[in-house]
């Protein structure tokens, strides 16, 4: 070969090494990579049919393009290919000639040279090879492999690059999807404290959709009132943790239940050490706050229910049992009779946290019979009636009301507890009025005062244990916050349910739906 045509040569294969080059780093479609390096290399060496085979997970090999190779060769090549392994003995000039009389007999060509290289990268396993063939007897020269040397190394490289992505885009669909199934709240700042990603529990808890949560400060995203602990959206342009902070806060958003949540920073830095992204992780700890606030209630409540009954009950007892006190008849009836009555509210008291701990271990007994209920809250109303004078009980049923099927006792519990809660938030007395209609196969009580009403936020939390409605009457009522709560837990017992419905200085009306018989 003269200098002048193998300066052309050395050109054509730069110019082609180039634009591999060029290849590998604008896409990382894998297939067009290796035809374009398969289509240069053939070209290069005039080789009139070639292919790539790449390993697969089992060890073997697999076509992956082919440069004129007609399809019946494909078909007649696979077989062959699927039982060699390229790290053992596959690139003898045996394996070869093999090679090259099978594609010679699928495809007629008068094929003659063959020639091939693995392609691997230093240090590391096989990762396929490259198959050149061409007609006529001139062998191909040390140069020809050469040349295909670097272009294996770059088909190599290419091969690399792509697994590589492939497993990176593998790994990232795997933590895409476990933050995104996480049950916590998950939160992706970035080094300003811009959120980067949001999951979707986080997304229903703020309120706010993934894309519109993209770029935003995180204390636009993250609203927490409440704080304690630490909170790095707070800081505003404060350094960012390098190490793990804890702090807790409310969510609390219009029209929908607080939720009280724990929050855990945790930096996330390069292999040099620089700050990368801050992951937050949310945890709903709303029960185990409601616990311990119920726990306080309850030691809270139940002290102050319990102290004035039994300092009533201990004060007239000890005025009574006085050997130098001069009583009168009707002292002594008076003090009996704040005894009996205090008596009988601890006795109440004591009743009402039993049914809640029954209820609480799901323990509720019910002696099912056919009633009335317009009978039964007829009674009901007498018994209460002389207790109230300030108050007026009006029976506003609808004729022929069928009957249900319940437990006597604690439905007329239900009664009672609806009553007396509107008496006591109706201090300015007037009327109560009691009825009821038959509607799809229910039986729907109601019980409306004209009182001091609940705020519509408080509405939800009224059937809560301990809850009483955040209003001045609260510190001058008795009353342990259980009464709606057993009134809740009975109905629902019974197959049935109960609402309410208020504005504040308006009153409240609360329904009770039972099922009739028969429906």
């Amino acid at each position: 070969m003269s200098l002048s045509l193998f300066s052309n040569y050395r050109l054509r294969q730069l110019e082609a090494l180039l634009e591999i080059s060029r290849a590998l780093t604008a896409r990382l479609d894998l297939p067009s990579l290796l035809r374009t390096i398969l289509q240069y290399t053939a070209e290069m060496v005039q080789a009139e049919v070639g292919y790539i085979a790449l390993t697969t997970p089992a060890g073997t090999l697999r076509l992956a393009t082919g440069y004129g190779l007609p399809s019946q060769v494909f078909h007649a090549l696979a077989p062959y290919l699927a039982q060699k392994n390229p790290e053992q003995d596959f690139w003898n000039e045996t394996e070869l000639r093999r090679q090259l009389s099978i594609i010679r007999e699928a495809s007629d060509a008068p094929l003659e040279q063959v020639v091939a290289l693995p392609l691997v990268l230093e240090g590391e396993a096989t990762v396929g090879g490259i198959f050149l063939f061409r007609p006529g007897s001139v062998a191909f020269s040390a140069g020809d492999r050469g040349m295909l040397r670097d272009f294996a190394d770059q088909a190599a490289i290419a091969v690399r690059n792509a697994r590589q992505m492939e497993l990176l885009r593998a790994e990232k669909a795997r933590v895409e999807a476990v933050i995104e199934n996480s049950p916590n709240g998950v939160l992706i700042l970035d080094t300003d404290l811009r959120v980067a990603a949001i999951n979707r529990v986080l997304s229903e808890l703020a309120g706010v959709t993934q894309a519109e949560a993209r770029g935003q400060p995180c204390t636009e995203v993250l609203r927490l009132q409440n704080l304690s602990g630490d909170h790095i959206c707070q800081r505003g342009q404060a350094p960012p943790p390098t190490g793990i902070l804890y702090g807790e806060g409310d969510i609390v958003r219009p029209g929908h239940k607080r939720i009280t949540v724990g929050v855990t920073y945790s930096p996330l830095f390069d292999r040099n050490g620089a700050l990368i992204n801050i992951i937050a992780t949310l945890t709903d700890i709303t029960r185990f706050r409601e616990a311990e606030e119920l726990k306080s209630t309850f030691i809270s409540v139940i002290s102050h229910e319990l102290k004035t009954p039994v300092s009533l009950i201990k004060g007239y007892a000890s005025t009574l049992a006085r050997e130098d006190a001069l009583l009168s008849p009707e002292t002594v009836r008076e003090g009996a009779r704040v005894i009996e009555e205090e008596s009988d509210r601890l006795n109440e008291l004591i009743n009402n946290l039993l049914d809640a701990s029954r209820i609480q271990a799901g323990a509720m007994h019910l002696e099912m019979e056919t009633l009335s209920l317009v009978d039964l809250a007829r009674a009901t109303v007498e018994r209460l009636q002389p207790q109230t004078p300030d108050h007026t009980f009006a029976l506003d049923f609808a004729q022929a009301l069928p009957p249900v099927r319940g437990d006597e006792r604690r439905l007329r519990q239900v009664f009672e507890n609806l009553l007396t809660n509107a008496v006591k938030y109706s201090p300015q007395g007037g009327v109560i009025r009691l009825g009821g209609w038959q509607e799809g196969g229910e039986v729907v009580i109601y019980v409306a005062d004209r009182g001091i009403g609940i705020p519509y936020e408080e509405q939800e939390a009224v059937f809560e244990r301990f809850y009483r409605v955040d209003s001045g009457l609260r510190r001058s009522t008795q009353g342990a916050g259980l009464g709606l709560f057993l009134v809740k837990a009975i109905v629902e017992a019974h197959g049935g349910r109960v609402w309410v419905r208020s504005q504040p200085d308006q009153g409240s009306t609360f329904f009770v739906a039972l099922p009739q018989m028969g429906a």
